[in-house]
C-alpha cells in the first residue's frame, strides 16, 4: 500500500478505467439543453430584431424617435440607410438608421 491508495481507493480507479457507461447517456441532456437554449435566447433575439427591422421599414417624416444614445427628436427626412433628426429648434443631426432604437407616441418629443 503506498500513499496514493489513501487519496484515490484502488476500487475507485479500478472502475473508471473500464469505461463500461452508455456512450448516448448525454445526448438527451445536450437535446434538452439545445431546445432549452432557442426558446430562451434564440427566439426572443430573433423576435426582437424583426421588430426593429419593421420599425425602420416604417419610418417616414414627422415621426419621433429615440437613438441608441438617448437622443430624442423628430424625422426630418429619411434616406436608405440614414435618417435626418431635429433634435432642437434649427439643430438637425444625421443618424444611421440602425441607430433609432424606438419610435414614439405623437407628442411627447418637446423640441
Amino acid at each position: 500500500m503506498n500513499l496514493l491508495d489513501l487519496i484515490i481507493s484502488p476500487a475507485f480507479a479500478e472502475g473508471a478505467a473500464t469505461g463500461g457507461g452508455d456512450p448516448l447517456g448525454g445526448l438527451p441532456f445536450l437535446i434538452i439543453m439545445f431546445v432549452l437554449m432557442y426558446f430562451l435566447l434564440i427566439r426572443p433575439q430573433q423576435k426582437r430584431a424583426k421588430e426593429h427591422k419593421t420599425l425602420l421599414a416604417a419610418l417616414k417624416k414627422g415621426d419621433e424617435v429615440v437613438t441608441n444614445g438617448g437622443i430624442v427628436g423628430r424625422v426630418a427626412s429619411v434616406d436608405e440607410s440614414f435618417a435626418t433628426l431635429e433634435i432642437a429648434d434649427g439643430v438637425v443631426v444625421k443618424v444611421q438608421k440602425q441607430g433609432i432604437n424606438q419610435k414614439l407616441p405623437k407628442g411627447s418629443a418637446t423640441l
